[in-house]
């Protein structure tokens, strides 16, 4: 299959790209560099540097490539950044993925595999979440993730796509010793903690310690790298595959573990995994963070047949820990 795959040298869509080679299948990444590294987009694939802003170059991609399917990552991610400048995440995200569907009506492409987020669910009214629970975002990255859900479902009711939404919750940990988690800058709990341990940063930060949770510390569900990238694949072949009166051409799932850890016990974890002390201050809280997100993927497991292959905590810390040692500058020369 000819697969295009959009944000594909960011840190999800990079471990996607190599566990779609190894399938078999042919893939073109369009990235435009600015959160992602070329380094980590494997040498088999077709690097075509661009944004998705630029339809013209799409609708080149989709024909000249004879493109099957496409797996939608290009995005912006970061929630906190997106209660500073909402517009940026309403043109990059939402705008964005218009103008990748359209292309994709054009060169009549109707597979796509959707790169969502658990933020969709906001505060949610029960643990662990289920597919079918009220979406209400507390942050615009989270409202601009769901209006492109909004926009899939009406596009297969009225041109027939076929898609999946998989609504991650937290990725971690490394894929390989060679291809790990390099944001710039880098806002996820994980790595930024590990750079204390390797003395690049004084210290952690926990923002926010009043939330209803056992230690006043915000909860997630942390999920591995690898496990997601295992997912897109699955979804892709169901996309393919699926009996179309059984599916209906539109699948949805959460991806995480079903398990929860407070920030206080993933610094807990990073201090056991590095041997470090890792010192902590306190700050207040984020505005659009919830407190709890914990996902129930009892559907993908049943319907797909996913299994998580690094199920513990420690295991994803231990991953990424192992990745941030030797590459401290992420993708950048040592």
């Amino acid at each position: 299959m000819n697969v295009l795959v959009t944000g594909g040298a960011g840190y999800i869509g990079s471990v996607v790209v190599e566990e779609l080679l190894r399938a078999g299948h042919q893939v073109v990444v369009l990235d435009n560099l600015s959160r992602g590294n070329r380094q980590a987009v494997p040498a088999q694939a077709e690097l075509v540097v661009g944004d998705l802003a630029h339809g013209p170059l799409l609708d080149e991609l989709l024909k000249s490539h004879a493109i099957d399917a496409v797996m939608h990552f290009a995005a912006l991610i970061e929630a906190g950044e997106s209660m500073k400048a909402p517009e940026q995440f309403f043109r990059n995200n939402t705008a964005n993925a218009l103008s990748l569907l359209e292309a994709m009506l054009a060169a009549n492409v109707n597979r796509l595999v959707f790169s969502s987020t658990a933020a969709l669910f906001g505060n949610p009214d029960r643990t662990p979440i289920q597919e079918d629970d009220p979406v209400h975002p507390t942050n615009a990255y989270g409202e601009s993730k769901l209006l492109v859900e909004r926009m899939l479902a009406w596009f297969h009711q009225i041109h027939g796509l076929r898609y999946a939404a998989l609504r991650y919750f937290n990725a971690a940990g490394a894929a390989n010793p060679n291809k790990g988690e390099a944001h710039q800058p880098e806002t996820h709990l994980i790595p930024r903690i590990l750079q204390v341990a390797l003395g690049r940063a004084p210290h952690a930060t926990v923002f926010g310690t009043d939330y209803p949770t056992p230690d006043g510390t915000c909860v997630r569900d942390y999920i591995h790298v690898s496990d997601l990238a295992s997912a897109h694949l699955l979804a892709l072949d169901a996309l393919a595959n699926k009996n179309r009166n059984e599916s209906g051409g539109r699948l949805i799932y959460n991806l995480g573990s079903g398990e929860g850890f407070s920030v206080r016990q993933v610094v807990d974890v990073a201090r056991e995994v590095t041997g470090h002390a890792i010192p902590v201050i306190e700050s207040p809280r984020r505005e659009g963070d919830p407190a709890v997100l914990i996902a129930s993927s009892e559907k993908i497991q049943r319907e797909l047949g996913w299994k998580r292959k690094y199920p513990d905590l420690k295991t994803i810390v231990e991953s990424a820990w192992q990745w941030h040692r030797t590459h401290p500058n992420g993708y950048a020369q040592r």
